[in-house]
């Protein structure tokens, strides 16, 4: 009786220091009724080594004391057991919670769990009465290895810990009952219950329901509120939630539009290891905006998605080595992303890669492994691989040049690839490897464009503004495929709209637009841009005249092998003034 006594009395010293902050003081208390074998203390004294409150941090003294308290019956302590055990014992103590449930759901990757022993604390605590407990239980049964789980007794005891008011056993119960749901009423009913653990603050729950108001699962269409929620889920670290809720704000989708905050929150999603999150960054860099393209930053983006599997991500960066747009130019390194890309599934790549091989930027072995990759795939009808076959006989990539076969191969690609679509085209037009035949071959391109495929855009427009193939010469239908070939990246449609604006052409003459083209192409480093708007800001054809940007632009043209820009430098340095301008 004196020992109870003189233990209650240490708790109660060890809450008034607590109180007072003095956590050393506390725990030196809490250490002594805990040697005592009181249960309270000991279960206590593991917690204090789990958040390292008043000495330092100690996963084995944890669990020693935790364990001496859950075997004396304390409930609580068998909980945090069972929570250590599942979610690994190198978990974070912030993912205990002050709930020992409170880590369930979050889709973070568990230490080296022990669902055996994290079942056995999670019984005994569960059939004590503890929600937290039942919870844990019913989440092992639903998600431990399959010797453990049984959806049914899972089912039973997330609804018990859920009657008491536990948040994480509302979630558990309207998962189970959404996964086993048949009716739209049965849907509901398991939304409820998700929407309650959110109710319940619980962040994952938050995320759940916020996708159900955005899609209309569940729940009726409510963008606002699915925005609140994400932002609620953010906050409590779900990374899921970061990147939906800073796309939404990129796109004004249930709110204000805010660029910068929707960028802010795709960052922290993708730092805490979203790949589609730092896969959008990457592309946000790319695209631009109110300023030029950083493609060095978005390589750092797309390689941190590309590593985590993002095959789109591998591609684009792949695509940027190939360039040296951003990174210094290394075809291997772009080959080597580009085969990744395709190993995770994008199709798109493998032509990437073959345009890779035909360019001649790789060495010859690599041409025989795609050449044989490719045949073998297309003999067992890939169209993507067709296409590519097609293009290594047409430049003789591996195998001897045959432009005939080439067709053959290219046709039959043609029914479902749209590259293939664009070089059939071409080949028509040429008359290689099959009798000319400029219309339909411009018929094929125009089928390809159709798909969006931005060289058969600029091919269009080319034709357009020349009138060649048959097609009729008309600038006004040039500038539109232009127009939308440049919305796609690409430099040359940038450098003609400028070309087109610039006079000379069948629609007016606008020199401000011009320049804008031009710049935006030079931005990208082509070296005709660059030469144009150095002429522009040379001579004021726009209106501004700015001789120090115009020598930088030519200087960079003729760095590019321009001869004509090394005549446009010597015009500006005889007009009064220029050098001295440029010195300065």
């Amino acid at each position: 009786m004196l020992k109870k006594f003189l233990a209650d009395r240490r708790l109660r010293q060890a809450d008034r220091l607590l109180a007072e902050d003095r956590k050393e003081a506390a725990f030196r208390l809490l250490a002594r009724a805990a040697a005592a074998g009181n249960r309270d203390a000991q279960y206590r004294v593991g917690r204090a080594y789990l958040a390292a409150q008043g000495v330092p941090p100690s996963r084995v003294d944890a669990v020693r004391w935790l364990t001496r308290a859950a075997e004396a019956g304390h409930v609580a302590a068998q909980s945090v057991l069972a929570a250590l055990y599942v979610q690994g014992l190198g978990a974070d103590a912030a993912a205990i919670g002050a709930h020992p449930a409170s880590g369930l759901f979050t889709g973070h990757e568990a230490g080296a769990a022990d669902y055996q022993s994290g079942l056995l604390w999670a019984r005994r605590a569960a059939e004590a009465g503890s929600a937290d407990g039942q919870a844990l239980l019913g989440f092992i049964l639903t998600s431990g290895p399959e010797t453990t789980r049984d959806l049914a007794q899972a089912e039973s005891w997330y609804r018990r810990s859920a009657d008491q008011g536990c948040p994480q056993g509302a979630f558990g119960l309207g998962l189970a009952l959404l996964n086993r749901a048949a009716t739209d009423a049965e849907r509901i009913t398991a939304s409820d219950w998700i929407e309650r653990a959110a109710e319940g603050d619980l962040p994952s729950a938050k995320y759940m329901t916020a996708v159900m108001y955005e899609t209309g699962a569940g729940r009726p269409i409510d963008l606002p509120r699915a925005v609140a929620l994400y932002r609620g889920a953010a906050d409590g670290g779900v990374r899921a939630a970061m990147a939906r809720l800073g796309l939404c704000l990129m796109e004004g989708r249930g709110c204000k539009p805010d660029r910068q905050n929707g960028e802010s929150w795709l960052r922290r999603a993708a730092l805490a290891g979203d790949r589609e999150a730092a896969a959008m960054v990457g592309d946000l860099y790319v695209r631009g905006g109110e300023l030029p393209p950083n493609y060095a930053e978005a390589a750092m983006w797309f390689t941190r998605a590309a590593e985590a599997g993002h095959a789109a991500a591998a591609r684009s960066l792949g695509l940027l080595y190939a360039s040296g747009a951003g990174v210094m130019r290394d075809p291997e390194e772009a080959a080597r992303w580009l085969r990744r890309s395709v190993e995770n599934g994008s199709r798109d790549a493998q032509a990437d890669l073959a345009n890779l091989v035909l360019s001649g930027s790789l060495a010859e072995p690599e041409g025989n492994y795609s050449r044989q990759w490719f045949e073998t795939a297309a003999g067992n009808g890939d169209l993507v691989a067709a296409f590519n076959f097609g293009i290594c006989l047409a430049q003789g990539v591996g195998v001897p040049r045959d432009d005939r076969r080439a067709a053959i191969w290219l046709r039959r690609a043609a029914e479902g690839v749209v590259n293939a679509q664009y070089w059939y085209g071409r080949m028509l037009i040429e008359g290689r490897g099959l009798e000319a035949d400029p219309e339909e071959g411009r018929r094929w391109v125009e089928r390809a464009a159709g798909a969006g495929m931005t060289d058969a855009l600029v091919m269009l427009a080319e034709m357009a503004v020349n009138g060649r193939a048959g097609a009729a010469r008309d600038h006004r239908r040039a500038l539109e495929l232009f127009e939308r070939a440049a919305e796609q990246g690409h430099v040359g449609a940038m450098f003609a709209l400028g070309a087109l604006h610039g006079g000379g052409h069948d629609i007016p003459t606008d020199t401000a637009t011009a320049q804008r083209w031009f710049r935006k192409a030079a931005e990208r480093n082509h070296g005709h841009a660059q030469m144009m708007l150095g002429r522009y800001l040379a001579r004021g054809v726009a209106g501004q005249t700015d001789p120090v940007a115009a020598r930088d632009w030519l200087r960079r043209a003729q760095a590019q092998g321009l001869a004509e820009a090394a005549g446009d430098l010597a015009a500006l340095d005889a007009v009064p003034g220029a050098s001295r301008l440029a010195a300065n």
